[in-house]
């Protein structure tokens, strides 16, 4: 199943409490939960302005359905073609 890794636009969102980032994560995994079992999101990572989102899923159209339906910016979904860390350097 393809990975993709999605660049969502939220200005001041790093400095979101606790609590507003459990609400989002929230309205996410509820999306997710009436989408079906064919998406899953692994991770995010949040920056000052910006999240950082990767997610499992059958294709693009499915990842922007998710953000349509949750209210979620999508500003950029790129498909994950391959991964590499420092073993790959040996």
């Amino acid at each position: 199943m393809p990975k993709f890794v999605i660049e969502r636009d939220i200005p001041g969102v790093g400095g979101s409490s606790s609590e507003q980032l459990k609400a989002i994560s929230q309205t996410s995994c509820g999306v997710l939960s009436n989408l079906g079992p064919e998406i899953t999101w692994l991770e995010s990572y949040v920056t000052a302005d910006k999240i950082y989102c990767v997610y499992i899923a059958p294709n693009e159209a499915m990842v922007r359905e998710h953000a349509k339906q949750g209210g979620f910016p999508a500003n950029s979904v790129a498909q994950v073609l391959t991964t590499i860390d420092p073993t790959t350097a040996e």
